[in-house]
């Protein structure tokens, strides 16, 4: 799957735990969770939410490579490439 069919799939996932989460707003290079203003247990959802939809595992010891969309759209991309592979 290509990065640009993730994202997609990714503001899918973030706005059905954050319903009001413009696409347009978001600085694909700044922390994801303080812009949509996401607690733990939302992050976590939304994680959870990204492995349910792609049936990709994300580790707990990566969740601090998660931090900005394009962070979490590179992560998505390397892990199913090589899933695919």
């Amino acid at each position: 799957m290509e990065r640009q069919q993730l994202r997609p799939i990714v503001i899918a996932t973030l706005r059905s735990i954050a319903p009001e989460v413009e696409e347009g707003e978001l600085v694909a290079d700044q922390p994801l969770r303080n812009q949509v203003d996401l607690d733990s247990m939302d992050w976590l959802n939304f994680l959870i939410g990204l492995h349910n939809r792609l049936k990709v595992e994300i580790p707990e010891a990566d969740y601090a490579k998660l931090v900005t969309l394009d962070n979490v759209l590179d992560y998505l991309n390397e892990k199913l490439t090589a899933r695919d592979s």
